[in-house]
């Protein structure tokens, strides 16, 4: 797999190294992360001997013949691709997008391209370029992948400043409308728990001492089943952190309808939430001050048709 403008890292295995992680010995001969070279070996980058190996914890043995190849980097600039966008709202200075579920906001390793970025920089024809950094511009927030919903974009510097200030202040309004399993309690609440990286699986967040201030407020808007086995929520962010309303749902005992992450299914959960596809998660209101005009904006965005089969489905239990 090695390409033409490769870097090729060799090394023979020292005595005092055997029995060694192969990613941990990779690391320190190249200076690359440990994630990073796991990305590599399970892509087939990596022989032992010859033979590619993709097993990032293999362990190695005196004497083998490690080669390491890594490809050049991929260009900085996301490219241009005409990708269909639902357009709320658009000035000179900002975009409103009402994503899909399966849109992801900005290019990262998987997802090189077909990202939000990517459709915006075809939509803008340019005005986006270098607002944020390379890889996000105009990105002052964002919703998961396979979360639904609404979000603003800066398409000039000052609207960019402007917009995270705003997001910094937490000074505007976001709602979600979110499916989860179970009955909740009470007919509405608030959820004041700290979050951050959890602890035993890096690519989780969890409720953590210490971890970023996180304010969650919700009420119930509809129950389903009789007695009740799911419900439909409105939730509204005081705080916007990493999976927050999905951690905090969970924390609750309520985790999210088709969460790979955090939704645990509870005992009796019916046929149609344990076989939704995605988590039933939607950003159906955003409202902030224009950053520039000094207007109030507020919008909002119908449930999609996937939430609303589910919700059809939930009432007749």
């Amino acid at each position: 797999m090695t390409d033409e403008l490769s870097t090729l890292h060799r090394l023979t295995v020292a005595e005092e190294d055997g029995g060694e992680r192969l990613d941990k010995i990779l690391a320190r001969a190249s200076g690359l992360s440990r994630t990073r070279l796991k990305d590599l070996i399970e892509a087939g980058r990596v022989s032992i001997d010859g033979a590619t190996i993709e097993d990032a914890s293999a362990r190695v043995k005196p004497g083998q013949a490690l080669v390491l190849d890594v490809p050049p980097p991929a260009p900085a600039t996301p490219k241009a691709q005409a990708i269909d966008l639902t357009i709320p709202y658009e000035d000179e200075h900002l975009i409103v997008v009402d994503k899909p579920a399966g849109l992801v906001v900005h290019p990262a390793p998987g997802n090189p391209d077909g990202t939000l970025v990517n459709a915006l920089l075809d939509h803008c024809k340019g005005q986006l370029s270098g607002i944020g950094g390379v890889e996000r511009p105009g990105i002052v927030h964002r919703i998961d992948k396979e979360t639904s919903g609404l979000l603003v974009v800066a398409k000039t510097e000052a609207a960019h400043h402007g917009l995270a200030a705003l997001f910094a202040r937490h000074d505007l309004d976001r709602g979600y409308k979110a499916v989860v399993y179970g009955n909740p309690a009470s007919n509405a609440g608030t959820v004041d728990r700290p979050i951050a990286r959890s602890r035993y699986d890096r690519k989780k967040m969890a409720v953590v001492e210490g971890g970023k201030e996180a304010i969650t407020h919700w009420q119930v808007d509809a129950r389903f089943g009789r007695p009740p086995v799911a419900a439909l929520l409105d939730c509204r962010l005081e705080t916007g952190r990493t999976h927050q309303i999905r951690v905090h749902l969970a924390a609750l005992g309520h985790g999210l309808v088709g969460d790979p992450l955090y939704g645990r299914p509870q005992k009796g959960a019916p046929k149609a939430a344990l076989a939704f596809p995605r988590q039933a998660l939607h950003a159906w209101l955003l409202g902030f001050r224009h950053p520039i005009s000094g207007e109030d904006l507020s919008f909002e965005s119908e449930l999609p048709n996937d939430i609303n089969d589910l919700i059809e489905s939930l009432e007749e239990l």
